[in-house]
């Protein structure tokens, strides 16, 4: 079999966990579940079970540079792939395929975000090697689908085709539907032919390369006349002057919702994309009453519901309290309504002009 590479993308902000998460902090960096392992550190050591640590790489900002190098020791300085500007996925991506180009033209690369939730590895693993050695047999683009257990309006949706093929496991995928209303995901959820899409993605780079040249000209041509940069003294150079060029776009929307070789996987290994307080609260272990605590020295009282997030040695007492978000970090406190988390965002962009540079957002 090939080589198996594995790209983290840790470029986000992750606003939505604002006040731990900022701008210069974000929330890829934090022990956020209060395990010992920051985010960005669990994905690592769960890569490391398909591949060397050799073989991880991380695409970030070049502003975190220096946060991923700390938080990851294993993995050699070289295999930290600085973005001159925040892109999103697609440049992103394609950046990583024509470093790992430099090494090896015949690997098969898996991409995970840096700041998802996974609690069974086993079948992460089973499920990953799975779509791994489908990618090197086939020129599909796969992506892993998570099996729906309520009608979540937060995720991405995917709907896949049943049809007759060696592996009953690998689905060819019929659509992709954005974030929808309550109504419309209860429908999904009903139908059984729907999958919560999980941003992991695995091809053979030639099938990706291919596919990108067909799908996205544009970026396949700003990254191909400069290919033999890659892994040079010349790449950073290069990129810095490609990049910022590049358009802003998902790689859902610019080449997965495009290519009809997409095939999907149903998974279920305990997948979260963590994207806020709430999607938190479901797996933190909760009190006697209902409290996610995160902190050694917090006491409740007459408090039901609630997600509170302290710093480790500091005392909080809180009494009276139902269904509330409390995070407290050295720079600012969040007291909000767990119904209005989707607030979160709004308050972040009223601290900036309120507080300007002194909200450190």
């Amino acid at each position: 079999m090939a080589s198996t590479y594995c790209v983290i993308m840790a470029g986000g902000i992750g606003s939505r966990f604002w006040p731990m998460s900022t701008a210069e902090n974000p929330k890829q960096f934090h022990d956020i579940l209060g395990t010992g392992e920051s985010l960005l550190q669990q994905t690592f050591r769960r890569l490391s079970l398909l591949t060397d640590p050799e073989k991880i790489l991380v695409v970030t900002h070049r502003k975190y540079e220096a946060q991923v190098a700390e938080q990851l020791p294993a993995m050699p300085h070289r295999n930290i792939i600085l973005e001159p500007a925040r892109r999103n996925t697609a440049p992103c991506i394609a950046y990583a395929a024509y470093r790992i180009q430099s090494e090896d033209p015949e690997a098969n690369i898996l991409i995970a975000p840096s700041d998802h939730l996974i609690t069974n590895e086993n079948e992460f693993v089973r499920i990953s090697e799975l779509a791994l050695k489908t990618a090197e047999e086939s020129d599909y683009l796969i992506t892993l689908g998570i099996k729906p257990h309520r009608p979540d309006t937060g995720y991405g949706y995917i709907q896949f085709e049943d049809q007759d093929s060696a592996d009953a496991e690998v689905k060819k995928v019929k659509t992709f539907t954005e974030k929808p209303n309550l109504e419309i995901a209860q429908q999904f959820l009903d139908s059984g032919d729907f999958l919560w899409n999980a941003g992991i993605f695995i091809w053979s780079l030639k099938t990706f390369k291919h596919e990108l040249g067909e799908h996205q000209p544009d970026l396949f041509q700003n990254f191909e006349q400069g290919a033999d940069k890659f892994g040079t003294d010349e790449e950073s150079k290069f990129v810095n002057a490609i990049y910022p060029a590049c358009d802003n776009e998902s790689i859902d929307y610019g080449l997965m919702e495009k290519s009809n070789k997409v095939f999907v996987i149903p998974a279920d290994f305990g997948w979260s994309d963590l994207g806020t307080w709430g999607s938190l609260y479901e797996h933190k272990e909760l009190d006697d009453h209902g409290n996610a605590l995160v902190g050694k020295k917090i006491l409740s009282y007459d408090s039901n519901g609630n997600i509170v997030r302290m710093p480790k040695d500091k005392i909080a007492v809180i009494e009276g309290l139902k269904e509330y978000i409390v995070v407290d970090t050295p720079e600012a406190l969040l007291i909000c309504k767990m119904s209005n988390e989707q607030m979160i965002k709004g308050f972040v962009n009223d601290v900036k002009l309120s507080f300007g540079d002194e909200s450190g957002i």
